[in-house]
């Protein structure tokens, strides 16, 4: 009489806690004659098992003996279940059973039931951290060569995925962790966030939210899943988000030129990393080198006395701001400005300039600055063409006494224009943007302000809002 094979169900288990069974691994096991698995998840399925049932524990790192167990208990007939945390099918059972099969060339049913792996169950507690592509890596190095491993973090960092990570940290294996921290920050903003989850769905679970540049590998042991976001990720609150981009192209009411001026933007930031720039300079530096393609600016934009946000803090305020000609006034946004409740003035065309500056002989932006500090002392000024009018403005504020909210020195030319912007260094206490030596113009004085203006979208690096 010809031998009645059994059949081998490779079951997930989820991470840990029953509730997190699926019901065909739960059914699976109701009508089992043996369960292998490692000892530890018997504790789990106990409720479920039929009586005479057998539990056979093969040790920790026996795999090869579990699976060999299975087919030799399959082949007299029994039904055999070989259980996995998590799903079988990651870092699980499945694959060497099924390499086992061909490799014996077993007549034997073979089925793989899926179950909740612990990076999804860790996701589900921090909120949405998974919902772009995404990267799972082992850094065990018990199988894979860790020349390969490396190889493979270098990949994920580089290409912008969602990384969750299993088998982080060992007794022997303490170093690898540092590793990937050093080849991400290498590719990504030290703001990233990262996740910590310790036996998750288990009643030891524990959650760490931190960041790139903070996290401690020291936190984590051979219980915890890690997961480390991409640059469209944050952390509000409790929760850790990777935008899918649906809100994003709802915002931007399906207008692609925000869109592009982001990509823009990580691609500059791309080809800055490495600089310690605050990130409110960083900020400027952005929309100035996204303006202007000049790499340059990296060198000779300097920042004086916080500028950045005790400028974006006048503004808020509804300050003013004095250009030294119309070029710069039209470059500034005019949404942004309507949305704070700023005024923009330029005295290069008020009728009393051409009067001032052929009375006195000057320059009409020199008058213009004359008229614009009787009316508006207190202002933020502009310069992106007429040193002059730059020159004319340091002079007031040494006779006068003066104090302008700020200075953005940027005229562009050959002649004064150097030591126009030297002057403005001299008033240390004067929040200023300079844009040193003869490189300048009144697009880019005008998308520095723009980048005040939005300074509060640098946390997340979206610019766009106002275009």
């Amino acid at each position: 009489m010809p031998n009645i094979l059994g059949k081998i169900t490779v079951a997930g288990l989820g991470p840990g806690s029953p509730e997190m069974f699926l019901n065909p691994a739960v059914d699976a096991i109701k009508t089992a004659d043996v369960v292998i698995g490692y000892k530890y998840y018997f504790q789990f399925i106990e409720s479920f098992l039929k009586e005479g049932t057998e539990c056979m524990d093969t040790g920790m790192r026996q795999e090869v003996q579990r699976a060999e167990k299975a087919f030799e208990l399959a082949e007299q007939g029994k039904d055999v279940v070989v259980i996995s945390s998590g799903d079988a099918g990651i870092y699980g059972m499945a694959s060497l059973v099924f390499e086992m099969a061909e490799k014996t060339q077993s007549k034997v049913e073979l089925k793989v039931v899926p179950g909740i792996s612990a990076f999804q169950a860790a996701a589900a507690k921090l909120g949405a951290p998974l919902s772009h592509d995404l990267v799972i890596l082992s850094l065990s190095d018990l199988l894979t060569d860790y020349a390969l491993i490396e190889k493979r973090m270098r990949a994920a960092a580089m290409g912008d995925f969602v990384t969750a990570i299993y088998n982080p940290k060992s007794k022997k294996r303490y170093w690898q962790l540092y590793r990937l921290r050093e080849l991400f920050l290498e590719e990504r903003e030290g703001n990233t966030p990262v996740a910590v989850v310790r036996q998750v769905a288990r009643d030891e679970e524990n959650i760490t939210l931190t960041n790139l540049q903070d996290f401690d590998p020291e936190i984590v042991d051979m219980f915890s899943i890690v997961i480390v976001g991409n640059s469209q990720s944050y952390i509000s609150g409790d929760r850790f988000i990777t935008p899918r981009g649906y809100y994003n192209k709802e915002e931007q009411n399906g207008r692609p030129g925000p869109l592009i001026m982001q990509e823009s933007f990580r691609t500059i930031a791309e080809e800055l990393k490495g600089m310690d720039l605050p990130l409110e300079t960083k900020w400027m530096l952005l929309h100035c080198i996204h303006t202007s393609a000049d790499f340059e600016l990296a060198k000779i934009l300097k920042v004086q006395n916080n500028a950045a946000p005790k400028l974006n803090e006048y503004l808020l305020k509804g300050g003013v701001i004095i250009t030294d000609v119309t070029m710069v006034q039209s470059g500034i946004r005019k949404k942004a400005c309507e949305r704070m409740g700023v005024e923009i003035k330029c005295y290069l065309h008020d009728p009393r300039t051409m009067e001032l500056s052929e009375k006195h002989g000057i320059t009409r932006t020199q008058a213009g600055i004359r008229l614009a500090v009787e009316e508006h002392p207190d202002a933020l000024y502009v310069f992106g063409n007429a040193p002059t009018a730059l020159i004319e403005l340091t002079d007031l504020i040494r006779t006068k006494g003066i104090q302008p909210a700020g200075i953005i020195a940027a005229p562009v030319g050959f002649v004064n224009v150097k030591e126009s912007k030297h002057r403005v260094k001299s008033f240390t206490e004067l929040p200023a943007v300079i844009i040193d030596g003869r490189k300048g113009g009144s697009t880019l004085a005008a998308t520095i302000i723009n980048a005040i203006l939005s300074l509060e979208d640098a946390y997340d690096l979206k610019p766009g809002r106002d275009v």
